[in-house]
């Protein structure tokens, strides 16, 4: 579109001349009074297409066949009123009446096309797909389907055991589509079904499928709503009906219910549910265009499942700005608009008398609009704007009328213009020679010098001047300028055109690059030079700046261009397996660029030197869609196997990686984007790996908008279906495009992620089918989906978006760290994390737990909790028992898997602490995963703790050491006094002094002090007479620890006489046998009662002195014992210095002692000594 300047004080007066002159000149119309329409009728028929046109006579009428003139014949006839008669319709392969019709009527001041016509014949139907073989069970659903092609649409119907199904139950729907649905099945619905297609030119049967119903083994099990067919992405043509099929399953039955996932309502006047749940909505209005979701439901509840389905309206063009007609001088610039809108959105093709209209160096076409610049008389004629997608055309007229005056005003003379800056130019001349006082504007036009269909733009300025700057021009561009003259009547001739060039300017951006390594220690950078728009002057000289990743030294390399234009450089020395960053910079002789951004490439391995080198690599756009990559690779010793390409968008992931022949060195990747930039790889395959990668970018260009060019004609596909498989797989099936050619067709699929964060994951498929099973997608994941077509090098745009989400998947694997712990008596929490399942959503999960002897008996109790919570309370747990826990997470799809099992042991009457269980069998310092907190706590208790200890053993230690040096002191007193004592036995003394004797070992000794009746060996007092009674507690309290000491026992006994302490010496060691486990003979002193010999536990004595030794204190396995003097000591220890058999007894204040059976009787080898107390 022509950009107008306009001087502000002058824009009054330049304005009502400018844009029209008043359409009031009388002219003869041409118009048509009756258009042919879409006919479809059969073979051998006659037809008759009418056209008849209103005008200046004498009105010439010719007829088109898809935009070619059609040629009389016999059969075919152009009647005298200009109806076109056809007399035998035929169809075949060398002869064929099918196709789109015009008539084109002309007269002294033009021609004029009709609105175009469809001739479509009958055709025979056949089947696309045939009903299958179902089983099911009684009280479920079962599904029929066929499909037929022909025209016109046939009408399905179906039978039972070649007989009419009747339809006069609830439970059985026929839809217009041909499917047969059959809701709550019983035993007399087995048999066998096939679907009949009937048209006005044939009638089919399909295969029969027989329908087997099992009968139910018992009430059947409770089952979550599934859509067994849901609603699929169609598009509809206006004013036509359309079905969503959506059928469910479920026990209960679900629920069916619509929407739109706009949330705006579904038109309740237009649309009814046909069956048990199928949508019908007739008389299409664009307004029904959406996306519709169906919903089943459980009834009662809040359990339901989702299908959707994108409904598109195919809606023909129509205009909403047609272009008028139009009066200009000659020279003067005319200018036409049409805007049309319709689904899908529609083409605009511009006729001149009929003519297809071509660019040229006047006549410009751009943005629905056509400008002609410069007008001559020629340019006087009808012009047509044409709208047309697949649903048909629309075609409006205009007339352009050029008006030619004998009094206007001589051309501007001698123009000249003058370089001003990089991008603006003065422009100066002189005014015309003749009728200068009748100009009142003036108009200057310039373009682009160089190239074809440059866009021509315009200024106007007023007629107080002869001079204008021209700016917003490119720099280093040459542009060509001319002025006209205006005045009321018309306009001047062009003036001569003056050629200027603007100045240079700094490269708006750096090339793009493409790096390579020929070695390890390379790497080869290329690039293409820039274009004139980019490099805004002459390239002079290149910098290329590099350095590794983890280095910020930056080394540059400055390349002065001489000669021929340098597009090559390679950096040697580097390090092998190392990532370099490069940039680069361009100047021209104003100055220099802006760098690039750094471009990442690592250089290979040293081992992988044997490989193939990288390829000579040439990338060549061949249309906006299709770039023609092409290699040959250099000589080498290694064998080549294969190549590898892969391509992708700038700024995504690879997309697909393509494995080629190694005879192949050419490759054309089409279905891409236009105006993208790609990057493509390539490298050779041997048998010692993958070679050096060859790696280069290509621009795609834009795709050519005139509508002349075959290119831009061929339409996308259609009616594209989309129907989810499974979790990771989506079937696509499409319609070809109704135009006639006989050349291969092939199809890329586009689809990806509906997420405009995840542009990296859209992947390609290229098929020569029309249907694909897209597999390896994500479930639980909404995708887009859209096609192109191509044809013999030629694509066309890519169709409109359908979109499909993949089914569900049930969790495959359970819940991670789940943890029991027990927070307080009878109460615990379990928690968990979700499963390790990329896109998973959880409705639900299910806790079980049980005691043990619930477990044995497979007892569960059952929680369960929503799929955003992932922590329970296990509450009443009993005391003494232990738990079993698992955990599952459940979706509409299915249960997953228990988790392992975690033991939680619940403790009787004791006030835990909080207790920890999980299924992790990792610990550390054998302490479970804690919190921060925990951790604290534990140490200061463990601080306090070491605190104390070893205090205690410093108190222990200091009176030790007391203890110690008191005993060497008794020792010896007391060893002095038995020296002089006497010896007596216990049988001559009377009964009421009877003595009980007590065994007395070697080195014990006595308290010869208190006179008490106290036993006394080197470690300390040994009985206390005087608290025995009293506290009534034994020594010897654990038997079976002193046990492994029996054998140990040598030395023998002495009598223990009341009121004399006996000490005995032995001459000779004997060695004592096992002693006996139970007592034999008991001593007690007279009068004493039997209670009084079988107290037990006593832990004190009536002895005043404090006795250690350093053996007692390190004896294991001690027990420590209190006097009243706070005296301690380890039996342990006394029990291994008296040698005392485990039989020996403290009773009250007599201690007796009993032979072993085993030991020797004889007393010859004992010594005994009564010492008065």
């Amino acid at each position: 579109m022509g950009s107008v300047k306009w001087k502000i004080h002058q824009r009054l007066l330049i304005l009502p001349w400018i844009l029209s002159f008043s359409a009031v000149f009388c002219f003869s119309e041409l118009s048509f009074v009756t258009e042919p329409r879409d006919v479809i009728t059969s073979l051998g028929d006659r037809v008759i297409l009418d056209c008849q046109a209103q005008g200046e006579s004498p009105i010439a009428v010719r007829w088109r066949k898809n935009g070619v003139q059609l040629q009389e014949s016999e059969r075919v006839r152009i009647l005298s009123n200009g109806s076109l008669y056809i007399s035998n319709v035929k169809s075949s392969a060398d002869q064929s009446d099918y196709g789109f019709y015009q008539c084109l009527v002309q007269n002294t001041y033009g021609a004029i096309l009709s609105q175009r016509a469809r001739l479509t014949i009958t055709s025979m139907l056949s089947f696309v797909t045939h009903p299958v073989p179902v089983v099911v069970t009684v009280g479920s659903v079962a599904r029929f389907s066929c499909s037929v092609i022909g025209t016109p649409s046939a009408v399905i119907t179906w039978e039972l055991n070649q007989r009419f199904l009747p339809l006069n139950t609830d439970r059985i729907t026929v839809l217009p589509n041909g499917v047969l649905q059959l809701h709550e099945v019983t035993m007399k619905d087995a048999g066998k079904y096939r679907c009949l297609a009937s048209n006005i030119a044939s009638r089919v049967k399909s295969r029969e499928a027989e329908l087997i119903v099992s009968p139910a083994l018992g009430p059947r099990p409770l089952m979550k709503p599934q859509i067994i067919a849901g609603p699929q992405n169609i598009s509809a043509v206006l004013h036509q009906s359309v079905i969503l099929e959506c059928m469910a399953e479920g026990n209960p039955h679900p629920l069916v219910s619509w929407s739109r996932a706009d949330s705006k309502p579904i038109d309740v006047f237009g649309a009814r549910v046909l069956g048990n749940g199928n949508l019908i909505i007739s008389a299409m209005k664009a307004q029904h265009s959406g996306t519709y979701l169906c919903r089943a439901t459980t009834p009662g509840t809040r359990n339901y499942t989702i299908a959707a389905a994108n409904l598109t309206v195919l809606v023909p063009p129509t205009l909403v700005e047609k272009p008028e007609s139009q009066t200009r001088p000659r020279a003067g610039t005319a200018r036409f608009s049409c805007q049309a809108e319709g689904t899908p959105a529609p083409r605009i093709t511009w006729f001149k008398n009929g003519q297809v209209i071509q660019s040229n160096g006047r006549t410009k076409m751009y943005n629905n609009k056509l400008v002609i610049t410069q007008i001559i008389p020629e340019d006087d004629a009808f012009y047509q704007c044409q709208a047309e997608n697949s649903q048909g055309s629309v075609l409006s007229t205009a007339r352009l009328i050029v008006v030619l005056s004998e009094d206007r005003p001589s051309a501007p003379r001698n123009v000249h213009a003058e370089t001003i800056s990089s991008s603006a130019i003065l422009l100066a001349w002189e005014r015309p020679q003749y009728n200068t006082d009748k100009v009142i504007a003036y108009s200057i036009h310039y373009m682009k010098s160089e190239g074809l269909n440059n866009e021509e733009y315009q200024a106007v300025i007023g007629n107080d001047t002869t001079s204008h700057i021209v700016d917003d021009l490119e720099p280093a561009r040459n542009y060509t300028f001319y002025i006209v003259a205006y005045m009321p009547m018309g306009a001047s001739r062009m003036s001569e055109q003056a050629t200027q060039h603007t100045l240079e300017d700094v490269p708006l951006r750096t090339p793009e690059l493409s790096l390579t390594s020929r070695s390890p220690t390379d790497i080869l950078v290329s690039w293409h030079p820039l274009p004139n728009k980019l490099s805004r002057g002459r390239v002079s000289a290149y910098r290329l700046s590099y350095r590794t990743a983890a280095d910020d030294q930056i080394t540059s390399v400055e390349l002065p261009i001489q000669g021929e234009n340098c597009t090559q450089y390679i950096l040697q020395d580097l390090q092998p397996d190392t990532i370099y960053l490069i940039r680069m910079s361009a100047s021209t002789r104003v100055g220099w660029s802006q760098p690039s951004a750094w471009n990442s490439h690592r250089t290979p391995k040293t081992s992988s030197s044997t490989v193939p080198p990288a390829p000579n690599l040439e990338l060549e756009p061949l249309n906006c869609t299709s770039v023609t990559v092409r290699w040959h690779t250099a000589p080498s010793d290694v064998v080549v196997q294969g190549y590898k390409l892969s391509f992708h968008p700038d700024g995504q992931s690879e997309d697909s990686i393509l494995q080629l022949p190694p005879h192949d060195h050419q490759h054309t990747i089409a279905g891409l984007n236009p105006r993208v930039k790609y990057h493509v790889k390539v490298l050779a395959l041997s048998s010692n790996g993958d070679g050096y990668q060859a790696h280069q970018t290509v621009n795609t260009p834009g795709c050519p908008s005139s509508p002349n060019r075959r290119l831009a004609m061929l339409p996308p596909p259609d009616h594209i279906h989309t129907k989810a498989n499974s979790s990771s797989a989506v079937s696509l099936v499409w319609g070809r495009p109704a135009f006639s050619s006989g050349k291969p067709l092939s199809y890329s699929v586009r689809y990806g992620p509906v997420s405009p964060s995840d542009t990296s994951s859209v992947r390609y498929v290229q098929t020569t089918e029309q249907t694909v099973k897209v597999t390896g997608l994500r479930p639980n994941t909404r995708y887009e989906f859209a096609v192109c077509l191509h044809m013999d090098q030629m694509s066309s745009p890519w169709s409109s978006t359908v979109y499909e989400r993949t089914l569900l998947e049930a969790p495959s694997s359970p819940p991670l760290s789940v943890r029991v712990t027990l927070i307080e008596d009878g109460t615990a929490l379990v928690s968990w994390k979700q499963p390790d399942q990329p896109n998973l959503s959880i409705t639900h999960y299910t806790i079980l737990y049980a005691s043990q002897n619930s477990w044995l008996a497979g007892e569960w109790q059952v929680l369960q909790r929503e799929g955003t919570n992932t922590m329970a309370l296990l509450e009443k747990l009993e005391s003494g028992n232990v738990y079993l826990v698992k955990v599952s997470a459940s979706n509409q799809a299915g249960d997953g898997p228990f988790s392992t099992t975690v033991e939680l042991p619940v403790h009787r009457g004791k006030n835990h602490q909080p207790r920890h269980a999980d299924n992790h069998a990792e610990k550390t310092d054998s302490l479970y995963h804690i919190d921060e907190k925990s951790v604290t706590g534990i140490i200061v208790g463990m601080c306090i703790a070491l605190a104390c200890i070893i205090m205690c053993i410093f108190i222990l230690f200091t009176r030790s050491k007391t203890r110690k040096s008191a005993s060497s002191k008794m020792i010896g007193q007391v060893r002095n006094e038995v020296r002089h004592s006497g010896v007596s036995t216990a049988n001559q003394l009377p009964a009421e002094n009877a003595e009980v004797l007590v065994p007395m070992l070697r080195t014990h000794f006595i308290d010869t002090k208190g006179g008490t009746n106290s036993l006394i060996n080197d470690a300390g007092p040994v009985m206390s007479d005087s608290q025995s009674k009293r506290k009534k507690i034994n020594i010897f309290n654990n038997t079976q620890k002193s046990s492994a000491q029996k054998s140990k026992i040598q030395d023998h006994g002495c009598l223990y006489e009341v009121g004399k302490t006996v000490l005995l010496y032995e001459e000779e060691q004997a060695v004592a046998s096992a002693q006996a486990p139970s007592l034999q003979i008991l001593f007690r002193p007279l009068g004493e009662s039997e209670s009084s010999q079988a107290s037990d536990g006593s832990k004190e004595t009536g002895d005043s002195g404090n006795f250690s030794h350093d053996e007692a204190e390190n004896s294991p396995n001690r027990s420590s014992y209190r006097s009243d003097d706070n005296e301690q000591f380890s039996d342990d220890a006394l029990r291994n210095k008296l040698r005392v058999p485990e039989t020996s007894i403290c009773v009250a204040s007599v201690c007796g002692w009993v032979l072993d059976a085993s030991q020797p009787k004889s007393t010859s080898d004992q010594q005994y000594v009564s010492v008065p107390l």
